[in-house]
């Protein structure tokens, strides 16, 4: 998996080939066909394992955890992840053949931004319900603004999330944006 997720980072989706990451990782290519059916699934497992981003039992270890730290959680998960070179090299390349080979990027978006997806909108759904959100807010709406702008700045300007501080001060900034927008006015004063 670190010789297809090293390739497909340096070449791209045509450079990461099987040939190639079998040659990389010393193995013949039917030890890659005998784990994963195609190169989309290796480079999806590989893509996630190197994430680093808090797996979701850590996040939610119960249904009634308190609100603050799973919180927490949730954004030192993002400043790591959007603070990697590696992943934001790797999400360039995903973005890039998502065009000429659509099934990776829906088997990655499948596999893992949904059940991710699903954590950060039941965060945001107890927000909402706890009064820290508008009652009203559209959370998926939400979620769209915080991650398109999050990998808007992370592919046009990657050095600005070298600095952690400063990166969950840009994403708390952005939370903070999409709830005075999604507030009615008479809950803004």
């Amino acid at each position: 998996m670190k010789a297809a997720l090293e390739l497909f980072a340096e070449r791209g989706l045509e450079g990461a080939n099987v040939e190639q990451i079998a040659k990389r990782a010393g193995v013949a290519k039917v030890t890659i066909y005998r784990r994963w059916s195609s190169k989309e699934e290796l480079l999806t497992q590989a893509i996630e394992q190197a994430r680093t981003v808090v797996p979701e039992e850590e996040i939610w270890a119960t249904t009634d955890a308190p609100p603050g730290p799973a919180d927490e959680r949730l954004m030192d998960s993002w400043v790591r992840t959007f603070g990697d070179g590696r992943f934001r090299a790797v999400l360039a390349q995903l973005i890039g053949s998502s065009v000429s080979h659509p099934s990776l990027l829906d088997t990655y978006r499948q596999q893992y931004i949904e059940p991710r997806r699903r954590i950060i909108r039941d965060t945001l759904d107890r927000a909402r319900k706890e009064g820290r959100l508008a009652v009203d807010a559209d959370i998926d709406s939400i979620i769209d603004m915080v991650v398109g702008a999050a990998m808007y700045r992370m592919l046009i300007d990657p050095q600005a999330w070298d600095d952690p501080a400063a990166t969950r001060r840009y994403l708390e900034s952005i939370i903070r944006q999409a709830d005075r927008l999604l507030r009615h006015p008479e809950e803004t004063t």
